[in-house]
């Protein structure tokens, strides 16, 4: 059975990258009705975070990437922390000490750090120089005699090469003598990553590893570690880079400068709170590095899921187009229900204090829903709706071609034909608005150009029948009422 994992550390938020990582786990393990693992990385105790913990779990959840074991889940291969899984750590290791594939090392942080600091002003690598490795059993006994407390290394093969074939790149080697003896566990009885990584990967029978390609250079130390255990190495797959929106540089974990100097979003959260919606970004995020076709961009999940496969993931890095984000953000959002839009508009609204409720928004939602891009654009185009007294340049009422007295005359009649209308409807409104401003000799664009100002106090605003409607008789005779004085006063 097809197994994979996304394995994070739980030491800053879940951001895009790591995003896309979980995602195309999540689909291999969909389209081949696989088993999607969520495994945490926590050992790393002195940088861990409980709040990364539920903002990853949080995340997942709102890009809609379940998981089948795993943190809350559970599963026949728990624990799924990596902190509640040290005894397994150093069983193994201890084996591996015992077969002779690693060795106990006593060196001190003083001699490691002296060994770094001349390897550098030789300028060589500062790898570890193996000096405990032929330690015979006296020399052993003595330093556990004086307290010392060692670390576990493996013993890398002196010469030679170690290969591993990559799904996306092909046969990937790299010289063993390119390799120090690294740490397996430390001193405090916790794991190095590599020997965790390896032992959890194999005893929950992970079937591929897709990762990000920064791991590349750690792959050949795990094929050595799976040898020394001897146990067959999973399938590697290796992502591409995710570039910078201007394609220089790799992008960030914490903050991303656009061409034009904005900053954009990175963490989940971030394109959360901004706006977007999770089915965007999950479509999006599928397009980063892999593609159905060279024309394709909207694809439902259950499209990925069905076309999703190795082959057409790129072994080139990826630019991350905020552009195209935006694009395909604003088509996900013309496609919703307008009452699911209401709903998902309705946190935003409250958030700004905007009180309304599902049914004043979801009138609303149709004379906005082909303007946003994002929901957050929802705030600009109705917050005239909401506010108590609107403010804008007087001037702004007197329409090109018209004066002052033409202005007053306007928002006069207005007035007095919206106060006579029996229902104060959409339909009823716009009949006797434009009926009014044909009888004036006056062009639409000049008749709703003053009306729009004085009740939105925008130049650019939703339709305006529609808007006129819901913000009811009362209000709209107020702000006309109001525009006739501004207009006086300015005069």
């Amino acid at each position: 059975m097809i197994r994979v994992r996304y394995a994070p550390s739980p030491t800053g938020y879940l951001h895009a990258g790591g995003a896309r990582t979980c995602l195309f786990n999540w689909l291999f393990a969909r389209r081949h009705n696989g088993r999607f693992i969520l495994r945490i990385e926590d050992t790393d105790r002195t940088r861990y975070q409980e709040r990364s913990l539920a903002d990853l779990l949080e995340g997942l959840r709102w890009l809609g990437l379940d998981w089948d074991e795993g943190p809350e889940v559970g599963g026949p291969y728990g624990p799924y922390f990596q902190s509640q899984r040290l005894p397994l750590y150093q069983e193994y290791a201890q084996k591996l000490v015992e077969a002779g594939h690693a060795y106990k090392c006593y060196c001190s942080q003083e001699r490691l750090q002296q060994l770094r600091a001349e390897a550098g002003r030789r300028n060589q690598p500062t790898g570890y120089d193996r000096h405990c490795r032929e330690l015979s059993a006296k020399e052993r006994a003595q330093k556990e005699a004086e307290g010392i407390v060692p670390v576990i290394r493996l013993k890398v093969p002196l010469e030679g090469e170690t290969s591993f074939h990559d799904l996306i790149r092909g046969t990937i080697s790299m010289q063993n003598s390119q390799m120090d003896d690294f740490i397996l566990l430390k001193s405090d009885g916790y794991p190095t990553y590599h020997l965790a990584n390896v032992v959890d990967d194999h005893l929950m029978e992970i079937s591929h590893i897709m990762r990000a390609d920064e791991w590349i250079p750690s792959t050949p130390r795990h094929v050595l570690m799976y040898r020394a255990f001897g146990w067959t190495p999973p399938l590697y797959a290796h992502l591409p880079v995710i570039l910078s929106p201007t394609g220089k540089g790799k992008m960030s974990k914490r903050k991303t400068i656009g061409s034009d100097g904005r900053e954009y979003p990175v963490l989940i959260r971030e394109f959360r709170a901004a706006g977007y919606l999770p089915e965007a970004l999950f479509n999006f995020l599928a397009l980063v590095g892999w593609s159905y076709d060279d024309k394709t961009e909207i694809l439902t999940r259950e499209q990925i899921i069905q076309h999703f496969d190795l082959e057409h993931v790129s072994k080139s890095p990826a630019k991350f187009s905020y552009d195209k984000l935006d694009w395909m953000n604003g088509v996900y959002i013309r496609q919703l229900d307008p009452d699911d839009l209401a709903r998902r508009l309705k946190p935003f609204l409250d958030k700004a204090k905007f009180e309304a409720d599902l049914h004043t928004i979801r009138r609303m939602v149709p004379l906005i829903q082909e303007r946003m891009v994002k929901l957050t654009d929802a705030l600009a185009l109705v917050d005239f709706f909401f506010a108590e007294e609107l403010c804008y340049d007087p001037q702004l009422l007197i329409q090109k071609g018209m004066d002052v007295e033409q202005t007053r005359q306007v928002l006069a009649e207005s007035e007095q034909v919206l106060r006579a209308l029996p229902v104060f409807e959409e339909a009823d409104i716009e009949a006797a608005l434009r009926a009014k401003a044909e009888s004036m000799g006056l062009k639409a664009r000049q008749f709703f150009g003053t009306l729009r100002i004085a009740t939105t106090g925008k130049e650019v605003a939703p339709p305006l029948f529609g808007t006129l409607a819901i913000l009811g008789r009362d209000k709209v005779l107020k702000r006309i009422a109001r525009a006739r004085e501004l207009l006086m006063a300015a005069a």
